[in-house]
């Protein structure tokens, strides 16, 4: 079972099943893997818990 993993903000629940719809077939149009093999998992993060460059994404402007 072929998984992906999202890790970023809170999206809303419109946006969660675009994504599915896009990624899934992206991913089986590639692979030639039936679409119904994949799983995504949605992990939503903070941004006062992501740093990048060393610095919080909370704190850039």
């Amino acid at each position: 079972m072929p998984t992906f993993f999202f890790y970023g903000p809170k999206l809303e629940v419109e946006k969660k099943r675009e994504m599915i719809k896009t990624i899934t077939a992206a991913a089986s149009k590639a692979t030639g893997i039936p679409e119904q093999s994949f799983t995504i998992y949605f992990r939503e993060t903070q941004l006062e818990n992501v740093s990048v460059g060393g610095q919080l994404l909370s704190e850039r402007h």
